[in-house]
C-alpha cells in the first residue's frame, strides 16, 4: 500500500510543480522585476477587505485553494516517512520556501510569505485526519 502512495504523491507533486512554475497562466510577466511579500498575512487581508473587488473563482483560488491543495501532503507523507508533527513541519515548511523562492528567482510567480502560511495550514489540516485516522483505526 506504501508504494501506490508514493507513486500517487509523487504523480500530485509534479501536478503542482506544473501549476506553480507553468499552469495558471504563469509567465515570465516581468522579467526585470521581483515581485514578493514578506510582510504575514498581508495578502490574506487584502483579500478578504476586498472581495468584493475579486472574481469569486479567483479569490477561491487564491485563499481555499492554498489550503486545501496541500492536504494530501499531511496525509500522505506522515504515513510514509513516519514523521511527527514538528519534524513534518520542519521538513514542509523549508520545501515550501524552497519552492517560493524559485518561483521569485525564476519569474514565475511571487515570493508570498502568506502562500507559505496558507499552504502550511492545509498540510496541517491533512495531518490533523491522518492522526485521526490512525487513531480510529487503532480504536477498532
Amino acid at each position: 500500500m506504501k508504494k501506490l502512495y508514493a507513486l500517487i504523491i509523487i504523480g500530485y507533486t509534479l501536478l503542482l510543480f506544473y501549476w506553480m512554475f507553468i499552469g495558471f497562466g504563469r509567465s515570465a510577466v516581468h522579467p526585470s522585476e521581483y515581485r514578493y511579500n514578506v510582510i504575514p498575512l498581508q495578502t490574506v487581508r487584502l483579500y478578504f477587505e476586498h472581495a468584493d473587488s475579486f472574481d469569486a473563482k479567483y479569490w477561491l483560488v487564491n485563499m481555499v485553494g492554498n489550503v486545501a491543495v496541500f492536504m494530501p501532503f499531511g496525509l500522505v507523507l506522515p504515513y510514509l516517512l513516519g514523521l511527527r508533527f514538528i519534524r513534518f513541519s520542519l521538513l514542509f515548511i523549508s520545501a515550501l520556501f524552497v519552492l517560493e523562492l524559485l518561483q521569485l528567482v525564476l519569474h514565475r510567480g511571487s515570493f508570498d510569505i502568506d502562500d507559505v502560511i496558507l499552504n502550511t495550514i492545509g498540510a496541517w489540516l491533512g495531518y490533523i485526519l491522518y492522526r485521526l485516522s490512525v487513531k480510529r483505526a487503532r480504536a477498532s
